[in-house]
């Protein structure tokens, strides 16, 4: 699923535990999926092939993340069209029409009366 080409690999130092490695050796791993522009940034363990390993593992779960929300989007966006392209019932038409009366039954109690 992942095409190696798309991910661009960077290695740069790693901060925090791990004393004269750390500040050594390059051992955090950022990848970014040219794509779709996601980075993933891993220094969790102190060696390269592991951070590496992690960073792939985080970055697969993003990309499927990312595609179910996209996914869940046009799902919802399909059923509001259909929820409002769906006929209302007679029992809502009623009540619709029952709330109208009694506002334009109160906009006629407020009019001033003529008294000419």
């Amino acid at each position: 699923m992942l095409n190696p080409k798309d991910v661009k690999i960077n290695f740069i130092r790693s901060r925090g535990k791990g004393g004269q490695n750390v500040n050594k050796v390059e051992t955090c791993v950022v990848l970014k999926h040219l794509p779709t522009g996601v980075i993933v940034r891993c220094d969790k363990y102190r060696t390269q092939g592991q951070n590496r390993t992690e960073a792939y593992r985080l970055l697969m779960q993003k990309l499927r993340e990312r595609e179910a929300k996209v996914v869940n989007e046009a799902k919802s966006k399909i059923s509001k069209e259909r929820r409002q392209k769906q006929k209302r019932s007679k029992a809502e038409v009623a009540k619709l029409a029952d709330a109208k009366k009694r506002q334009s039954l109160k906009k006629t109690s407020r009019k001033k009366a003529d008294w000419d």
